[in-house]
């Protein structure tokens, strides 16, 4: 297991670098796929987790890593990818492009499960997640991960599950309170730009009902949560 920059941060006073290996061994130890129960309830549990300076660098960490695999895992399918601008990647490769939220090698974290809990601890602690660290990358990887789902929506023929969408709700929320804990936050990339200006309404799946559930409309609630 690879460990980075553990009690890295703005102000160091507090934070515990043991403490952090250890709140990430027991998030991907006590929480994950192998658990039984919905994705969910573990989500909920594990917000908690990741309380205190301590708990909110392993979700940076989380949300570094994850990306990072990502990027990866896409780049590594033999098609260009900008992982500034995912969306040209999906409409130049469509459907041939497989979606690295399914996991596979190089995958420690689960996006229904780590990630999303990373990106609600980053909601309810985004005014404290400012002043112990940069936020601009944490912010960055956020927008990543969000361009990276929705453009395969659109572009890749990927159905959007309960699970998917719940995560990407959570990053449009989650980018909106980090942008408003800044006092410069940066330009929004261009692929969630191009996805503001879409109005498309994607169904939402449920695997496990094996009917439509709902609808998300990616580029309304962006507009709605990162222009207002």
């Amino acid at each position: 297991m690879r460990w980075f920059r553990f009690g890295s941060g703005r102000q160091q006073t507090g934070q515990d670098p043991a403490r952090q290996q250890e709140i990430y061994r027991e998030l991907l130890q006590r929480f994950g796929p192998h658990v039984p129960g919905r994705f969910t309830d573990q989500v909920d549990e594990a917000v908690t987790l990741l309380d205190g300076d301590d708990g909110i660098l392993v979700a940076v960490i989380v949300l570094r890593e994850f990306a990072d695999a990502a990027f990866a895992a896409t780049a590594g399918q033999g098609f260009q990818v900008d992982r500034r601008d995912y969306r040209w990647a999906w409409q130049s490769a469509g459907p041939r492009l497989r979606s690295p939220l399914a996991g596979g090698p190089g995958f420690a974290l689960h996006p229904y499960v780590h990630v999303a809990a990373a990106v609600n601890a980053t909601v309810f602690r985004a005014a404290r997640l400012v002043k112990i660290t940069d936020p601009r990358p944490v912010l960055a990887h956020i927008l990543e991960i969000l361009d990276l789902v929705t453009a395969s929506w659109e572009y890749g023929r990927v159905v959007p599950d309960a699970d998917t969408a719940n995560l990407a709700e959570a990053m449009i929320v989650a980018a909106r309170e980090l942008r408003a804990a800044m006092s410069d936050a940066p330009p929004l990339p261009s692929g969630i730009r191009e996805q503001m200006r879409r109005n498309n309404t994607v169904d939402v799946w449920d695997p496990a009902a094996n009917r439509i559930v709902g609808g998300f409309n990616p580029g309304r609630t962006m507009r709605e949560a990162l222009l207002a």
